[in-house]
């Protein structure tokens, strides 16, 4: 609850008028965490965007950051030892470079645990999120005029 108080506190001394964007609001996630996870998330994140430049973020199920494309690629928890990066559609997707070590129990999901100095091949990630895109676009469904 102190956490929500304060990332909204935050949020808010930046525009009293309108409510903050997704971005604001993440950005405002990443500062309050202030340690590994903070400097891992916006890390992530960075990588998200370089992979898809118009990846459209969100946020969601009580501050959780959501990045979208026609579709959810991936969700960024915070946990106290690790972030988790959540693919919805993860069992769909390959992973030659196994980043893939987390909820491998499912039959829909795949997670990313990344641990305190722990390395994250990069190249493979976003190769990873570009290929979520691509599913998530393949599967939408076509309007009657296009």
């Amino acid at each position: 609850m102190t956490k929500t108080l304060v990332t909204m506190q935050t949020i808010s001394s930046a525009s009293q008028n309108e409510p903050p964007s997704p971005s604001q609001q993440i950005d405002a996630h990443i500062q309050h965490l202030n340690d590994w996870r903070g400097e891992t998330l916006a890390r992530v994140r960075a990588l998200i965007r370089q992979a898809l430049p118009d990846v459209v973020e969100a946020v969601k199920w009580r501050g959780v950051p959501v990045w979208e494309k026609a579709g959810i690629i991936c969700t960024g928890e915070t946990y106290k030892s690790a972030v988790k990066l959540t693919f919805p559609k993860g069992t769909s997707l390959n992973d030659p470079s196994r980043l893939f070590n987390a909820s491998l129990e499912g039959n829909t999901r795949r997670a990313i645990d990344i641990h305190e100095g722990a390395a994250l091949d990069e190249q493979a990630f976003k190769t990873l999120i570009q290929a979520a895109a691509a599913l998530n676009t393949a599967k939408r469904p076509k309007s009657a005029g296009a």
